[in-house]
């Protein structure tokens, strides 16, 4: 997988620990020491993910995941204090895809970094010709169509909405488990997310976002709905 790789980090120590690490497993690496020259290396390059620590000077690496998010379609994973569930929290709000307490072994984030990149890169890389002459699988939520072969979330009009790959996850389990309630324990175990903390609003944040996509509505939610106590109902035709 001769993907692009954005390490940030203001330590040396970890930064070449990691770029060395990737690079024996086929990525290419580049590093920064700083938000300022991760925006430098994103300016010149095509980088496909970039893994963020979030404490550095000067701009931090929520700053810097948020302009990610907002300019381009770069895959983001961030580094967090191991004992700080606020980190974990914005970081997903923000849309990161996946995050990862420090110290970090390097073999749970290269195996991150593959799964992230699994979807990401290979349906960004494809032809829209491609895309166009298979069947498609779609599935209808609310106004909008999940695609899963292509991995895109389509408004009534066709276009395109920006999807990070825990929010594509939640609605392929919503889709495959329709008028079911879910607890937060089992969309846990659906999605494969067990890096997420039920107990520090993963899910929840997650729903929210899905929520201002498909709902025509969101304040008052139609087709994902909250059952107080217990989880969530997704409810294809609404209510």
């Amino acid at each position: 997988m001769n993907a692009n790789i954005l390490v940030v980090d203001d330590e040396p120590c970890i930064r070449e620990m990691l770029a060395e690490y990737l690079g024996k497993h086929g990525f290419r690496v580049w590093q920064a020491e700083s938000a300022l020259k991760a925006r430098e290396v994103l300016r010149r390059e095509a980088i496909d993910l970039a893994v963020l620590d979030i404490t550095m000077p000067g701009e931090d690496g929520l700053s810097l995941a948020r302009h990610i998010r907002e300019n381009r379609t770069t895959a983001v994973i961030m580094l967090t204090a191991a004992d700080s569930v606020t980190d974990r929290v914005v970081g997903l709000e923000i849309g990161a895809d996946d995050y990862l307490a420090k110290p970090c072994d390097p073999r749970e984030l290269l195996a991150r970094i593959k799964s992230v990149l699994r979807r990401t890169i290979t349906s960004a890389a494809e032809p829209d010709q491609a895309i166009a002459a298979r069947p498609a699988q779609l599935l209808r939520f609310g106004c909008c169509e999940l695609d899963l072969e292509s991995h895109r979330l389509l408004n009534e009009s066709g276009r395109e909405l920006p999807i990070t790959n825990g929010e594509f996850d939640l609605l392929k389990v919503f889709a495959t488990h329709p008028n079911r309630v879910l607890s937060r324990d089992q969309i846990l175990d659906l999605t494969q997310r067990r890096s997420w903390d039920p107990f520090d609003r993963s899910v929840d944040i997650c729903v929210t976002r899905v929520r201002k996509k498909i709902e025509p509505n969101p304040e008052h939610p139609r087709f994902i709905k909250t059952v107080r106590g217990v989880g969530y109902r997704f409810v294809p035709d609404g209510e």
